[in-house]
């Protein structure tokens, strides 16, 4: 198994989830260091896996992205509780710092963000493929014939959720391979993608069920189609400007150029460096339940 990690997703849980009483001995938070080392070590030792990858955003807004939709992200430009906190600025780097020296392989690419790696790198795995985030983006990458699957962590990682096209299927009650076309529909806020004005939750699964894809229900709009009912027909006619633009923009790239790097599982890490970033930043057992992981 490809063990593909949306990193950010992991310290961002880590970071607003885990006591910031947990210090090092200089008094410097250290709980994101800490909670997303334990969530590895736990992912690792629970799904034994034979690769694994660091997957980081070099570009969380990509301009290719914001020349498409102007507003996607562009809240998060502005907005004060989007602003990183210095104590986590301060603790990315050592976290990299000890999982370069776990012998990880970190990927990220300019001009793309995270989510478009992890969708290239299972784009072209021959190994079956569990991508490890907090959010609901990467679910379209599922393919059950593919293996490829989604551990969710919105419950944590004790009660994470395995997302397989049948709990896509149960959750929002359309088939397991179009979640992209269902969320393009609907709009996502948070990132600041409108969807279709008018198109919620229902009407975007009623859609998703009857269509395989935009331009499919683009020509049923435009020509009508018996299940295309008019106060639906008249939303999607008003949104054509959207629906030319996001697909692009909703869609995880999957032609990102990577570098030649070896993702095998480390056979060695330098312990010796890690024992000294456990010593200097009082990261405890956490290291220790890393150490554990590799070893199995």
């Amino acid at each position: 198994m490809k063990l593909l990690l949306d990193t950010a997703s992991l310290w961002y849980r880590a970071y607003f989830g885990m006591p910031d009483t947990l210090v090092s001995p200089e008094g410097m938070p250290v709980h994101l260091i800490r909670g997303v080392t334990d969530m590895v070590a736990r992912l690792i030792t629970k799904y034994d896996p034979t690769e694994i990858a660091v997957c980081l955003d070099s570009d969380w807004r990509p301009s290719w992205r914001v020349e498409l939709i102007p507003e996607y992200k562009a809240h998060r430009v502005d907005a004060d509780d989007e602003v990183v906190e210095e104590s986590m600025s301060a603790q990315i780097p050592i976290l990299l710092e000890l999982f370069a020296a776990a012998g990880f392989p970190l990927i990220g690419v300019s001009n793309y963000e995270a989510d478009d790696v992890i969708a290239t790198l299972a784009h072209v795995s021959t190994l079956p493929v569990m991508v490890v985030t907090g959010d609901r983006d990467l679910f379209q990458l599922v393919d059950d014939e593919r293996s490829i699957k989604v551990a969710y962590l919105a419950k944590g990682v004790s009660a994470h959720d395995v997302v397989d096209e049948k709990w896509i299927e149960n959750k929002y009650g359309i088939p397991g391979k179009r979640y992209g076309l269902f969320a393009l529909l609907r709009g996502d806020p948070s990132d600041g993608l409108p969807g279709v004005k008018g198109i919620g939750e229902k009407s975007a699964a009623l859609l998703a069920n009857a269509f395989d894809s935009v331009d499919d229900i683009v020509a049923a709009a435009r020509v009508g189609h018996d299940q295309l009912p008019p106060p639906i027909q008249k939303k999607i006619l008003a949104g054509l400007d959207y629906l030319e633009r996001a697909p692009k923009v909703v869609a995880c790239a999957l032609d990102v150029p990577l570098p030649h790097l070896d993702l095998k599982r480390p056979e060695e890490w330098d312990a010796s460096h890690m024992k000294k970033l456990q010593k200097e930043f009082g990261l405890g057992a956490s290291v220790d339940r890393l150490f554990a992981a590799l070893a199995r």
